[in-house]
């Protein structure tokens, strides 16, 4: 018997809230706990989450908290069907994994010689590239937006297909950095139905679902279809209360798949005994990538493997529209958590999951903090930032490889960090130099003969580096250069900017106008934090800019109609 079989044994049953077949579960002593972490979505007037905790392939607790539908009074539970965003990213790779097993491709083959439309780089982009986010390609969704494309609005695989070919140029060499792009999971979706000869949701069906038994989990290519118990997607209004907030987008491979607890137990299921795929199958999806410089990742196949005290952890979270997703496990342990949610407003159910697991790993977390007074004798108190520090420190630092900004600010003695966005977050002081945010990120400060350089290094990543750069303040007759129309041939849209009450304005295609504010010379931040930097020519014209924002970098504009 193992560890939690003899755990369970103790236990009380408790029924699925909501479903009116009422399948019986084991619910843990610490159920109270549990429910606690729900408590503020868990009411008849909210969305709420979907929670199913998985033991030795049993789903030993299952529960749904607030409701599905907010129109038809419908309670979540363990079999309504959600939208699980960026989870379904496995479930492509497996998809992949399948066919190279199939002898019918190759994870080191170009990807050009199945979707031949994307242009010829400097370096083939390979398939593996593609699952590891190692491909340099800009990210579609972020295209989009740029381009003025409303999330509202019903885009298809070929409209996605579109945007990715049309970009001239790459993030980045492919092999040389991870930077997460949903282009290359709609690509691995395109390459499933150009190879296979079927859609990508009639191969997953076929391939993956029907053999597992996952009779309630699709791949939605038609945003028109009915699916039977299907939580709707909800976000909150800045008046109060809710709005139904669905996506239109019916291109697939980055997400589109619409599951259940109880079919996500399944497939959890295939993970300890690969009923689809077998042991070759179980060793692809955990190998992680590797950088050209020989950097190990911690992303796999859909997959991000890493440790978290001690323990060795799986997971991949979700967020699309009203909806947000986490499949978490622990696999030493056989413990899995998943968390399915249709409030856009709730906290990531990825911080809800790891509540969960932390109730259920108390043992094995408490013998790993035992060992923490060693490492905490070391480790300073944290302390508020003096003058003379909050002087040095902040200021705009900027990332010389990819072109992000970080702006880091001091209030009542304590950092903030922002990327000239509207959220921030607070750093806590761990030693003279360093800090750490949320969710395992740290900041250390490095100050050498050319000023100050930010390290900033997430958990299991190598540091990225950014320099500190001098404040620009450009007085209000220089922010006529600027003004004018622009153009972009690889988003086919076009920006106008315009000067109003001594500050830059930019009018985004189909959205209102966004305030520019000034970051370093010639360069300006929207509100959202994409960066314009702006180019001079020999006679100190003002001839385009080049415009970076998280998942791209450098998309080229060019003034239209003269200086």
């Amino acid at each position: 018997m193992t560890r939690s079989m003899q755990r369970k044994c103790l236990w009380p049953l408790v029924l699925v809230f909501g479903h009116a077949t009422a399948q019986e579960v084991a619910a843990p002593a610490f159920v109270a706990g549990i429910d606690a972490i729900f408590a503020d979505l868990d009411k008849p007037d909210s969305p709420g989450c979907a929670l199913g905790v998985i033991e030795d392939g049993r789903l030993s607790y299952a529960r749904g908290y607030g409701m599905a539908n907010l129109e038809h009074a419908v309670a979540n539970d363990s079999t309504i069907v959600f939208d699980i965003g960026s989870t379904s990213k496995q479930f492509t790779a497996t998809a992949i994994l399948l066919l190279a097993q199939d002898g019918k491709l190759s994870l080191d083959d170009d990807v050009r010689r199945y979707v031949p439309e994307l242009p010829q780089y400097q370096r083939p982009i390979t398939i593996r590239h593609l699952l590891h986010h190692t491909s340099g390609l800009r990210d579609y969704v972020s295209l989009f937006w740029l381009a003025g494309v409303s999330f509202e609005r019903t885009t298809t695989e070929q409209d996605a297909l579109d945007y990715i070919v049309r970009q001239k140029a790459l993030n980045f060499a492919p092999g040389d950095e991870f930077v997460y792009s949903n282009s290359g999971y709609v690509l691995l979706s395109i390459i499933v139905q150009r190879v296979s000869g079927k859609s990508f949701p009639a191969f997953a069906q076929e391939r993956i679902f029907e053999p597992l038994g996952m009779t309630s989990t699709i791949v939605l290519n038609d945003h028109n279809r009915i699916v039977p118990r299907r939580a709707w997607g909800y976000s909150r209004r800045s008046s109060g209360g809710f709005m139904i907030d669905m996506s239109n987008f019916e291109q697939t491979g980055d997400g589109g798949v619409l599951s259940t607890i109880e079919d996500l137990a399944k497939w959890d299921r295939n993970f300890y005994d690969p009923k689809v795929g077998g042991e070759a199958w179980l060793r692809s999806m955990h190998e992680t990538g590797k950088l050209n410089n020989g950097q190990d990742l911690i992303y796999a196949a859909g997959l991000e493997i890493d440790r978290y005290k001690g323990l060795r952890r799986v997971k991949h979270g979700g967020v699309w529209a009203g909806y947000r997703a986490e499949l978490l496990r622990f696999p030493d342990q056989r413990l899995s958590v998943v968390c399915l949610c249709n409030a856009g407003v709730a906290s990531t159910p990825s911080t809800f999951a790891m509540k969960v697991a932390t109730l259920y790993l108390e043992k094995e977390l408490a013998a790993f903090d035992a060992q923490a007074p060693r490492t905490a004798a070391r480790t300073p108190s944290p302390r508020r930032v003096s003058d003379a520090e909050a002087k040095a420190w902040a200021g705009t630092y900027r990332d010389s490889v990819g072109g992000g900004l970080r702006r880091i600010t001091v209030t009542d003695g304590k950092l903030r960090l922002d990327s000239f966005s509207t959220q921030s977050r607070e750093l806590t002081a761990l030693a003279k130099n360093r800090f750490a945010g949320q969710e395992g990120l740290f900041v250390e400060f490095m100050t050498h003969e050319a000023g100050v350089s930010l390290h900033i290094t997430r958990m299991n990543e190598s540091p990225r580096i950014y320099e500190k750069v001098a404040a620009y303040e450009p007085a209000s007759s220089e922010l006529a250069a600027f003004a004018g129309r622009y153009f972009s041939e690889e988003l086919d849209a076009a920006y106008e900017l315009g000067v109003r009450d001594r500050q830059l304005f930019v009018t985004f295609p189909d959205r209102v106008e966004d305030l520019l504010v000034p970051t370093f010379k010639d360069s300006f931040s929207t509100p959202d934090g994409a960066q314009l930097e702006f180019h001079r020519d020999a006679v100190n014209n003002v001839p385009g800019f080049a415009i970076q924002s998280g998942r791209i970098r450098g998309v080229e504009f060019t003034r239209r109609g003269g200086s």
